[in-house]
């Protein structure tokens, strides 16, 4: 399922860290947005992770699951839309 972080962040060390950790985790689309495709159990474990990075009492992370009818509807402009990563890699 796509999920979609987004975050405000005021301090700039903080801030930083957490883009970097999501880097790992899905595609930056936005300054403070990424889209990551995830299962439950790979989202929960997300959700844990943010919540020790961040202070909760003056930063703001907020995650939105897409269902797929939702992003098929989804319309971009001035980038590509929302698309899962292939099920295997040949290296």
């Amino acid at each position: 399922m796509l999920v979609l972080v987004v975050y405000d962040i005021p301090d700039d060390k903080r801030r930083t860290k957490l883009a970097t950790f999501l880097e790992g985790y899905g595609r930056r689309v936005q300054y403070s947005v990424f889209e990551c495709f995830l299962t439950l159990s790979d989202m929960r474990k997300l959700c844990d992770q943010v919540r020790r990075r961040v202070k909760e009492s003056e930063d703001n992370v907020r995650f939105y699951w897409i269902s797929k009818e939702a992003m098929s509807q989804a319309l971009t402009i001035g980038s590509l839309p929302p698309e899962e990563p292939p099920e295997t890699y040949i290296v």
